[in-house]
């Protein structure tokens, strides 16, 4: 104790001049410290134990530290496999390929720090290399290296050829699939937020998920590799260990040849049985991993749901038992234990679901039923604006309780049209008719037909968006809305659909998707005169005292309406009312001709409509009129002023049309949807005739480009 008291008081003399010799003027303490604070960052931390993994690969390793890295690979491949089982989806443990090649080079570190020990030390005996290798030897073997071998063997064959193949074949299959649907599933994202289902916010979200499930299946899809190179080089050590120990212990330590393989026999197995053991381990947890890609809950809750909450499989599974130990020979204790726990599992899930019935029913009951009021007789009178008739069989979807309900997706859509196009949607009437067949439907505007369609109401309908044939078993069919082929199939498909990159989506979406093309197409109609007003009335405060300029002394709301209407009917966005407004004023100050003043006003939202136009490639693609056709148009105009109309010969018209569409079905086979552009003057006029053969070619003027817009040409009629 005095000698331990006088080092401890000895830095400031002899031990002071000793570091003062070999450096003067270090601070010994506060060095210790700052390499305290940086151990404690967590990046130096980890890369430190990296640098340390790759170190044992070439430094020795003493006998002490070997029991306790191993003890440590163990405990990480036990936690590895814990939170597998643990976690709901894949991507929760995002980590997991970075996790699975520091699990494979801290074993393969180990494992040739153990080789090292066996190759250096196995003439002492089973303690050479490490009291844990030799108490797995030792317990596993049972005396007998021929046990040992046999059982070593075992766990190679299930790791490397059970396992790890099945688990890299999962994670191949599952990557390939997630990169194949990732195009569909970004469409669904777009579809929904087009709708108004989800907003931005979550739109994004989504996108964030889809992009790390793709990155972690196709990182998975290689990590993969790790597991079975870490098996095929276990069973490589093991040969090494092996013959080199044996020539080592006979020919330089003097062994004979029965002791060199009793002892490097032993020590060989036990190293690989203490290193195939945690690969083993996180060779299951990668299957686990990957095989949970279709659940979207925990193992066991998937496990307790889909293999247990069954009463006729239970059932089956007990009377199976039952014939079972009634065989000659056959040991009957066991069987029938099991036939009675799985007969009593069959009783008491099928009371469980029997009571959840009963319950929902009871609390259905309790309900009182709403009293029916008379509708009066002038009520028949009213024109619904907009109304969609369905079938009975349709009828539970506008309150269903296991999925989209129809009145929650109409109000997202009237939101979305509102935020769009700046025009509110009026309310939808649902009602249902019993003169429709069961499953048909059909969206009226203001009392006259617009659309119908047929549903399967416990169906998913699915559509490849790169226009091929689809494949999966099912009721061919064509999409409502746009006339496009589709299949309906069972909702049990969803997922084999998804990784095919089909587009797959419910009977609601289905009505709310031609509901929302029906109303673009009729936005015009649904604007009337006490809309226009509401709209003028709910216009901020900065833009009332123009409205007080210009109504009534330089035009009506009928005249607004009209604007709005032709604005409307090229489905330009009428939100940014405030330069709509100003663009009306501007035009109203020379002239009273709406159609002049819609010209106008279009040049005011140059900016927004270029943008719209605008193609994923950042330009908006052109197709010219040529400038005969423009002086055809120009001298086919008669009247002056505001009587001014288009009188072209039937013939020349024809032959306008006729080029016209063969120009723009020549683009759209090669998937481009352009722009017809014309003069300022003719464009109205040209629009008129191209939207009576083709209503969704847009048809723009030089004045309407804006000036920061990207252009390219692509032909010219």
């Amino acid at each position: 104790m005095a000698e331990g008291a006088e080092v401890a008081t000895v830095p400031e003399a002899a031990g002071a001049e000793t570091v003062g010799a070999a450096a003067p003027g270090i601070n010994v303490g506060a060095l210790m410290n700052k390499v305290t604070q940086a151990m404690r960052r967590g990046d130096l931390a980890f890369a430190l134990g990296v640098i340390v993994l790759l170190i044992t690969l070439i430094l020795p390793m003493p006998t002490w530290l070997l029991d306790i890295s191993l003890a440590v690979s163990l405990t990480f491949s036990v936690m590895i496999l814990m939170t597998a089982i643990f976690i709901e989806k894949p991507v929760d443990f995002s980590s997991f390929p970075t996790v699975l090649l520091l699990s494979t080079l801290m074993r393969l570190a180990f494992n040739l720090a153990s080789a090292r020990l066996i190759l250096a030390h196995g003439h002492e005996g089973t303690g050479g290399a490490g009291r844990v290798i030799e108490a797995f030897a030792s317990f596993v073997m049972s005396g007998n290296f021929i046990i040992g071998v046999i059982v070593f063997a075992i766990l190679i064959i299930v790791n490397f050829v059970v396992i790890t193949k099945g688990s890299t074949r999962i994670a191949e299959v599952a990557a390939r699939f997630t990169l194949d649907a990732m195009p569909g599933k970004q469409m669904a994202i777009d579809a929904d937020l087009s709708s108004g289902l989800i907003d931005e916010a979550t739109a994004r979200k989504r996108r964030t998920e889809l992009e790390g499930e793709s990155a972690f299946f196709g990182a998975m899809d290689g990590a993969s590799k790790f597991v079975r190179g870490d098996a095929v080089a276990g069973i490589l050590i093991t040969f090494v260990n092996v013959i080199g120990g044996m020539l080592i212990g006979i020919a330089q330590n003097g062994l004979s040849f029965s002791q060199a393989a009793d002892y490097y026999t032993k020590l060989t197995v036990g190293d690989g049985l203490v290193t195939q053991i945690p690969a083993l381990i996180v060779s299951t947890a990668a299957g686990m991993l990957v095989t949970k890609a279709g659940l979207k809950e925990s193992t066991d809750k998937a496990l307790a749901q889909q293999l247990i909450g069954y009463p006729k499989v239970l059932g089956m599974t007990s009377a199976l038992l039952v014939a079972v130990s009634l065989l000659p020979s056959m040991p009957m204790i066991p069987f029938l234990g099991l036939a009675l726990a799985t007969g009593g599992g069959a009783y008491f899930v099928s009371k469980r679901q029997k009571e959840a019935v009963d319950l929902a029913q009871a609390e259905a009951d309790a309900v009182p039923p709403a009293p029916v009021a008379d509708e009066p007789i002038s009520a028949v009178l009213r024109i619904d604006n907009v109304r969609l008739e369905l079938g009975y069989a349709l009828l539970p979807m506008i309150n269903n309780p296991h999925g989209p309900k129809l009145t929650d997706q109409i109000k997202a859509l009237r939101r979305a049209l509102a935020g769009e196009m700046g025009f509110v949607m009026p309310s939808v009437r649902i009602q249902d008719n019993m003169q429709l067949p069961a499953n048909s439907y059909i969206v009226f505007v203001k009392e006259v037909e617009a659309g119908r369609g047929e549903l399967r109401p416990n169906m998913l309908m699915v559509m490849d968006p790169r226009g091929e044939d689809i494949t999966l078993p099912g009721e061919k069919t064509k999409e409502p809305t746009f006339g496009l082929p589709a299949v309906w199939i069972d909702p049990g498909g969803r997922e084999e659909a998804l990784f095919r990159g089909y587009t797959v989506v419910d009977p609601s979406t289905i009505i709310t998707t031609h509901l929302t093309e029906v109303i673009k197409d009729y936005m015009p109609d649904l604007l009337t005169y006490a809309e226009t007003q509401k709209l003028l009335d709910e216009v901020d405060k900065e833009n009332q005292k123009l409205i007080a300029d210009m109504v009534p002394s330089q035009i009506s709301v009928g005249g607004i309406q009209r604007v709005l209407q032709n604005l409307l009917q090229e489905r330009v966005s009428i939100r940014d009312i405030g330069t709509i407004l100003e663009g009306i004023s501007e035009a109203c100050s020379h002239s009273r001709n709406v159609m002049i003043i819609t010209e106008h006003v279009r040049t005011r939202l140059a900016r927004p409509i270029s943008d719209y136009n605008t193609g994923p490639q950042g330009f908006i693609p052109l197709v010219t009129l040529s400038p005969e056709w423009e002086q055809a148009f120009l001298e086919s105009l008669q009247g002056t002023g505001e009587e001014r109309q288009l009188v072209m010969a039937p013939s020349r018209l024809q032959d306008f049309i006729t080029k016209t569409r063969q120009t723009f079905e020549r683009f759209a086979m090669q998937g481009e949807s352009p722009v017809l552009l014309t003069s300022p003057s003719a464009r109205p006029y040209v629009r008129s005739i191209v939207e009576r053969f083709r209503p969704v070619t847009v048809v723009m003027s030089q004045s309407e480009i804006h000036p920061k817009a990207k252009i390219k040409t692509l032909g010219q009629i």
